[in-house]
């Protein structure tokens, strides 16, 4: 039997998650073929990613028990947080020497020099950005005075600059993807006022070098960051027509089985496990209409669940054996899901 891979858990725009994909794939690391990538959505964190780590952000990435040496036997190891993620995957393949893993006194300079960096961003930096970019959640700050502070930190960064468009040292180092994605959020909260400062001139060019640069892009999209949320096999999935589900949230219950048929007719409302959906809504859904999937909780139902095999195939099906009531159903989106439009910003 194949080893089990290690688990990333990611948000796509989280510059935390971000900056670790970018050095999962530094190390070469592949979603799919190195690693399991769940996408996850912060609004309904999955219990996987809860059981894993309880702070529930992102990245977390779940290593198996034969690749986590010292966790103890048969243990895995969880890295709950993004430099941690970080340093696994340059341990195990570092070609660019973005850690400066030298043994000389330039080497131990550098690393110095990459972790106080580091240090300021995750610190000083993104206290600044967070109040400047979300000040409505910090009512009676001075927004203004967070953008100044953030842009102070900024114009240290840019004076920096090695002459050869490094933050530290003549080639990238783990500081300039560490880094990257808060720059990159600062801009995007003002890019007409970030790209008026005169002074910021090496930084901006350095920013739009990753921003027109295939590391970035990789990272944005497919494989390593998809727009539809991993599915939790905790959690069940019904497919509803959109008119149906709009009726019982007039009502505040639903209780429709599938297309066409009752819960009062049937005796249960069919649902589907993670892997079930896109087969059900082939054989049922398909020109249906609007049709929206629900993301049912089953710790908030009060009818139970019980996995029933379908008379025509014998595969199991979770069928809820009463009505839904609204609170368990985490989201209704649409289904398919629509595509993305190109050619945007990330």
């Amino acid at each position: 039997m194949a080893a089990a891979p290690p688990i990333l858990y990611s948000f796509r725009r989280c510059p935390y998650a971000i900056r670790a994909r970018l050095a999962l794939a530094a190390a070469g690391l592949t979603p799919g073929a190195d690693l399991e990538l769940r996408e996850v959505h912060l609004g309904r964190k999955p219990p996987e990613l809860l059981e894993a780590s309880a702070k529930g952000t992102v990245p977390v990435l779940v290593l198996p028990p034969e690749a986590s040496a010292g966790a103890g036997e048969g243990a895995a190891l969880v890295l709950p947080d993004s430099l941690g993620v970080m340093a696994w995957a340059l341990a195990r393949h570092d070609p660019a020497d973005l850690r400066r893993s030298g043994e000389g006194n330039a080497e131990a300079s550098e690393r110095a020099r990459i972790a106080a960096m580091i240090e300021q961003n995750d610190g000083a930096f993104k206290h600044h950005l967070d109040h400047f970019k979300y000040a409505n959640r910090h009512p009676g700050d001075d927004r203004e005075q967070h953008r100044d502070g953030a842009l102070e930190i900024l114009r240290g960064w840019s004076a920096a600059l090695e002459p050869c468009g490094w933050l530290v040292g003549g080639q990238p180092s783990l500081a300039d993807l560490a880094v990257l994605p808060f720059v990159r959020q600062f801009r995007l909260a003002d890019p007409e006022g970030f790209d008026r400062q005169t002074a910021l001139a090496p930084l901006q060019e350095w920013l739009q070098r990753f921003l027109q640069g295939p590391e970035l892009a990789a990272v944005m999209a497919e494989p390593w960051a998809t727009r539809r949320p991993w599915r939790s096999r905790q959690w069940i999935y019904h497919l509803a027509l959109a008119d149906e589900w709009r009726q019982a949230q007039a009502q505040g219950l639903y209780e429709r089985s599938t297309r066409g048929q009752s819960l009062e007719s049937v005796g249960f409302i069919h649902a589907s496990g993670a892997d079930q959906v896109e087969a059900t809504y082939g054989r049922f859904y398909a020109d249906a209409g609007e049709v929206l999937l629900l993301t049912i909780d089953p710790g908030r139902l009060t009818a139970s669940v019980r996995w029933e095999p379908a008379p025509a195939t014998g595969e199991c099906f979770p069928h809820i054996h009463g009505p839904l009531p609204l609170e368990a159903v985490l989201a209704a989106e649409p289904f398919p899901p629509p595509q993305p439009v190109t050619g945007g910003r990330c």
